[in-house]
């Protein structure tokens, strides 16, 4: 059987992994901009300045998707069971299982693979709404929806 609970805290420990990682990047290259000194050659100093901070609002716009991430995960109900998939769902077919949610890559639970997927996903985005017994077409490929958890 299918743990959503434990689906869920694979997740929250893969955003949290992800938002550790980023804050960490962001302290490494805001010690770097406190630390570079002016030096005689001035542009090069200007440039390296630039870059870092351009380094820092790239980690920043992570750091806030990892964020929505984390806000997104709050939202899921691992007790809640509904026909009609939509966010939370965990949902078997012919080819493959998959619990949308977030996007943090595979779980395995003893033989099952199952993908943790956003519902913006190109199949996310297919599952959305289906139920059980419904089928869907997955690059040229009719897939059944044996299953929704």
């Amino acid at each position: 059987m299918v743990d959503k609970k434990e689906l869920l805290k694979f997740c929250a420990s893969f955003v949290n992994d992800r938002v550790s990682r980023i804050q960490k990047n962001i302290a490494g290259v805001q010690e770097s901009l406190t630390s570079e000194t002016k030096s005689s050659a001035g542009d090069k100093h200007e440039t390296g300045r630039a870059m870092l901070q351009l380094e820092r609002e790239k980690l920043g716009q992570q750091l806030l998707e990892a964020e929505k991430m984390q806000q997104l995960l709050s939202k899921v109900r691992p007790i809640k069971q509904v026909a009609a998939i939509g966010l939370g769902s965990v949902v078997l077919t012919e080819k493959n299982n998959y619990f949308l949610a977030i996007s943090a890559g595979e779980y395995t639970l003893g033989a099952k693979n199952i993908y943790c997927i956003s519902a913006n996903t190109p199949i996310g985005k297919l599952l959305f709404g289906k139920c059980k017994g419904e089928n869907f077409v997955f690059n040229g490929e009719s897939i059944g929806i044996t299953d929704v958890l």
